[in-house]
């Protein structure tokens, strides 16, 4: 079976940070030779270098801590590279929602979090001399379309139960004209990549390695924790951090993808003629939501509008590409000067059913040595900074303010609904293998295209290459079993019950799977 491209690593689409990013640093580009250190070498061994995995190494290498850095494909692969790049303390789930479900005391906590984090990324920054575009910029939450002016008067009432300083009432937003909306202070924006690249180049000088080209299949461990990669090299450090978007690695602990559910989010890139649009950050109240900034790009400024999200696998037979003409379609309407699109993507999200992250210790028998970074809520770069300052804590045995808010254990009594009603979302999947499959011959799948084909009991993921060359695999998902779907955008085959993706020939692209699709003679299975 093949390995996955770079070009392939995160789809078809390539977002605007690839391509205006400086290139990777050397010393982490390309998988040098991947050999186990010897006994005691390891403080920590951290998996996934996206913001995370990497600010997680650097906070704990400036602590004297021996660590080094896994990463299947390299720097800033993964969902780091496939954001919109706001860096915001205003929570993604409201504050009205938060505060019904956590109170004002935790959202306040809540808040306070994502504030440091964006303080954490600009102090890294300066001390670094990371030239990746920071700016502080204000923020604003607008009305969407046919919504009453009470429900932006309830979120303003609270934020302000939860804290939030700096922000007024306005009845206008720049570039956008006059729309009611709360005006933040103190949000920011920045380049991702750029960030991450001096993120790489400040932990080679503080002698963390960062090696790519391997993939890791199993971490486990009570301290001291084993690392093994899929050839079979195997690590061992006083801890592990997962800092892989969902925590693949630690492949027996089901009970996390029970608590969050995977989403896909779309992003288009246009070009902005005369008319201005301010530097800040936006969102409406739509749901599911719009967000919006603006991005300067060799000197021309870019607007970048997402949003059309929906669960990962689950989008009923609607066309990908429509999503990214609906979102161009919803900025031509707000936002004037509008020009082509020059840039589109799409990335992941999970979110968690009590909308708070997954970030601490791993509450199971045997991992006790054992942190993952979760659950990001459509907040991953704040989250994934958060997180790094509160794993950091617990492995150097400090206390953290905000590690019982986000603990991975926790009872989320307060989301039994959300839980229920995901879980269902989940298991209704299965009918697939009642169903017919998406073609009835491979003759009928178009060069560069994929389709899932019944042949008898056997369920067959079947791609066709562009040069007409047809490539088969199981179509079960070999985590939970469920039938995963063709991503006509990214030419991937994504699952519908907890978002695993894979590439064209079935090699893991993101877990929760941790093995490649099987053989097109192993696709059933029996309930």
């Amino acid at each position: 079976m093949p390995e996955a491209t770079d070009y392939e690593v995160g789809g078809r689409t390539v977002s605007l940070w690839h391509a205006t990013a400086d290139s990777i640093p050397a010393a982490a580009a390309a998988g040098q030779p991947l050999t186990a250190p010897g006994a005691g070498e390891l403080d920590v061994c951290v998996v996934g270098a996206g913001i995370a995995g990497l600010t997680s190494a650097y906070l704990l290498a400036k602590a004297g801590k021996r660590v080094v850095v896994l990463d299947q494909h390299g720097i800033g692969t993964g969902e780091t590279g496939r954001t919109s790049a706001h860096l915001a303390s205003i929570l993604d789930d409201r504050f009205k929602h938060v505060n019904r479900m956590h109170g004002a005391d935790q959202a306040r906590l809540l808040h306070e979090s994502h504030a440091v984090a964006i303080d954490l990324i600009e102090k890294i920054t300066r001390d670094e001399r990371i030239d990746c575009d920071f700016a502080r910029v204000p923020a604003f939450l607008f009305l969407g379309a046919d919504q009453a002016a009470s429900e932006l008067g309830e979120e303003y009432d609270a934020a302000v139960a939860a804290g939030v300083g700096g922000m007024s009432r306005v009845d206008a937003v720049p570039g956008l004209g006059s729309v009611p909306a709360i005006r933040f202070e103190s949000q920011a924006q920045f380049h991702p990549l750029k960030y991450l690249h001096g993120l790489a180049r400040s932990l080679d000088r503080l002698g963390v390695a960062i090696v790519s080209g391997r993939r890791v299949v199993d971490m486990n461990g009570d301290g001291p924790v084993t690392v093994r990669t899929a050839d079979g090299v195997t690590f061992t450090a006083g801890a592990g951090i997962a800092a892989t978007n969902v925590p693949a690695p630690i492949n027996n602990w089901p009970g996390i993808y029970t608590k969050q559910a995977a989403y896909r989010t779309y992003v288009v890139g246009l070009e902005l003629g005369a008319a201005m649009l301010g530097e800040a950050l936006y969102w409406d109240m739509e749901d599911p939501y719009h967000y919006v900034r603006l991005v300067m790009t060799h000197g021309s400024p870019v607007v970048l509008v997402g949003g059309e999200d929906h669960r990962t696998g689950q989008d009923h037979g609607t066309d990908p590409a429509s999503r990214l003409d609906r979102l161009e379609q919803w900025a031509r309407r707000w936002i004037p000067g509008i020009g082509r699109r020059v840039s589109q993507w799409s990335g992941q999200v999970n979110e968690p059913d009590d909308g708070v992250a997954f970030i601490g210790r791993v509450p199971t028998r045997d991992h006790g040595g054992c942190y993952v970074v979760s659950g990001d809520s459509g907040m991953g770069l704040t989250h994934g900074t958060l997180g790094a300052i509160i794993v950091a804590d617990l492995i150097q045995g400090k206390h953290n303010l905000w590690a019982d808010i986000y603990d991975p254990g926790r009872k989320a009594t307060a989301a039994v609904r959300q839980f229920v009603r995901e879980n269902l979302a989940a298991a209704a999947q299965l009918k697939d293998y009642l169903l017919p499959g998406d073609v009835s011959s491979i003759d009928r799948i178009a060069p560069d295209e994929g389709a899932v084909i019944r042949r008898g009991l056997h369920r067959v993921a079947v791609y066709r290459a562009p040069d007409g060359q047809v490539h088969e695999c199981s179509a079960v998902c070999p985590h939970l079993k469920c039938v995963v779907h063709w991503n006509s955008l990214e030419k991937t085959w994504d699952c519908p019950c907890h978002g695993s993706r894979f590439d064209p020939h079935g090699n893991v692209l993101m877990g929760p799977a941790v093995d490649p699709l099987g053989s097109s003679e192993r696709s059933v299975e029996t309930y």
